[in-house]
């Protein structure tokens, strides 16, 4: 197994990640390190990386080292942006990186930084056409695309260090240095042409440790009982409420509020005023959050190299199948329940009249419901449910996946744990609950239809009769164990459905 690790030295900091690669064109990241450089501080005035800002980013370079060292991590992408770029000692400074660490770095363009952005967003998102901005702390990144393609992008320069330089005032309040901040922003953003010709439907993503942070800080003060940064909605109304409560306080009060990291205290009220600057110039109502971008990026395309080229078609299965790889799951098992799975659903449509978009729930379930075989096969159900609540899965809404989780946890028993859907009931609807019953009743069946792992049935085919449904099998070989197993289901398909069930 391959291991690579990825270093990301930005303006405000370095970022190191390490990744296993797996086959087919997966991978996870199972360890990261990060640390404050502030290499862009002060770099306004002469263009040079200050010397305290180099000792800082050695030291911490070092750091990474030692750690890429000890994973024995066989292959590293050290990767420098804005501050970087622009900086008039850029030559000293990576030849200092380099005899001191042995990193040898790649500045990046100002597109090809767009594009790894781009990259690490398109291949973990499955949203089909948006605007990306990713704040660092001495640039703005702005991407466009449509229908996975990449449109348009916009270099601004300025970032959450730099707004923070150059506004900071100690004759004004730090809700006139946000106010001012906001003006100043509008005016840039006016100047990107393509901006104003952007199709209302176009999402707003956001990119960068900015972003996360407010993520977390919206996620405590609503009490959001899903830990998942990625994919997370903030509404306009949810932002304009942590903005005038961040504008309205210093810093050392600001380093109080929990889920805003303390380096970032000093620069977070600027980077809110850029962020607000944005919605009232394009006029958005929500901002998805990403937890992926330029690092992610770069594995993408390590891992997957075709990427480079075309994004990931499937998000949501590659990151499934990421999982099954990971935790050794009887992959054609797995494939070959949600086939049965998805037959059935469709067989029984006159019955659940579900939408379908319960279709992506079942896919999820089906195919990760026997992860938690991974911690033990007793009571593995529930393991499952914990995998896939906590799996951080890519290309779908948060809501879908805590839906799957349910799911896969009845698909061996009838047993529901009521409490640990009233934890999660603020993101999910009224509606979800008779149909997770319905889902795991198809889920349980499924499986039971592969007991011997075998893929002896093949297909099914439905017929409903007055208060019976009648299920035909066709299959290969004796199936006495999958139908007599399947049957167990019959007082859960009653509660469910409405209906006795016959298999044949």
């Amino acid at each position: 197994m391959e291991r690579i690790a990825v270093i990301d030295l930005g303006s405000n900091s370095a970022r190191l990640v390490i990744a296993n690669i797996l086959p087919e064109g997966h991978f996870v990241v199972f360890d990261e390190l990060k640390e404050q450089v502030r290499l862009g501080q002060d770099m306004e005035r002469d263009g040079f990386l200050k010397p305290s800002r180099v000792a800082q980013a050695v030291r911490t370079l070092r750091m990474f080292r030692k750690l890429c060292d000890s994973y024995g991590v066989d292959k590293v992408y050290a990767v420098a942006t804005n501050a970087v770029r622009r900086a008039k000692n850029q030559k000293s400074f990576l030849e200092e990186v380099s005899s001191t660490c042995g990193f040898k770095f790649k500045v990046l363009s100002e597109e090809e930084e767009a594009v790894h952005i781009y990259h690490g967003v398109i291949n973990s998102m499955d949203i089909p056409k948006a605007i990306i901005m990713d704040m660092s702390g001495s640039s703005t990144q702005l991407i466009h695309y449509n229908r996975r393609n990449l449109l348009a992008r916009e270099n601004l320069p300025f970032g959450t260090i730099t707004l923070s330089d150059l506004f900071n005032d100690p004759n004004m309040t730090s809700a006139q240095q946000a106010e001012m901040i906001e003006s100043y922003v509008k005016d840039q953003f006016s100047q990107v042409t393509w901006l104003k010709e952007l199709d209302p439907d176009v999402q707003f993503i956001g990119v960068g440790g900015s972003f996360r942070n407010l993520a977390k800080i919206c996620k405590r003060l609503k009490r959001y009982p899903f830990d998942m940064i990625h994919n997370f909605n903030v509404p306009l109304a949810d932002f304009n409420s942590i903005y005038d409560m961040v504008k309205a306080l210093d810093a050392d009060k600001r380093t109080k509020i929990k889920g805003l990291s303390v380096e970032r205290a000093d620069i977070f009220s600027s980077a809110l005023a850029c962020i607000k600057g944005f919605f009232d110039y394009t006029g958005y109502r929500n901002i998805v959050i990403s937890g992926s971008g330029i690092r992610e990026g770069i594995i993408f395309n390590h891992a997957v190299p075709a990427t480079s080229e075309k994004p990931i078609t499937d998000v949501l299965g590659h990151s499934v199948y990421t999982m099954l790889n990971h935790y050794e799951v009887n992959i054609p098992h797995a494939e070959h329940v949600c086939n049965l799975s998805i037959q059935l659903y469709k067989q029984l449509r006159v019955l659940h009249k579900l939408p379908r978009q319960y279709v992506k729930v079942l896919r999820v379930a089906a195919l990760l419901h026997d992860a938690g075989m991974r911690i033990k096969y007793y009571d593995h159900p529930k393991h499952s449910f914990y995998f896939i609540v906590n799996s951080n899965l890519l290309g779908i809404s948060h809501r879908d996946l805590v839906l799957s989780a349910f799911v896969a946890q009845g698909h061996r028993s009838d047993e529901f744990n009521m409490a640990e859907w009233n934890r999660y009931k603020d993101i999910l609807r009224e509606e979800d609950l008779v149909a997770v019953m319905k889902l795991s009743v198809i889920l349980r069946i499924a499986e039971s239809l592969d007991r011997s792992m075998s893929g002896s049935v093949k297909t099914l085919n439905c017929d409903v009769l007055g208060d019976s449904v009648i299920m035909k099998t066709e299959v290969e070989g004796d199936c006495s164990l999958e139908i007599k197993d399947a049957l167990t289901a019959g007082a859960d398909f009653a509660r469910a459905y409405k209906k006795n069930l016959e298999i044949l």
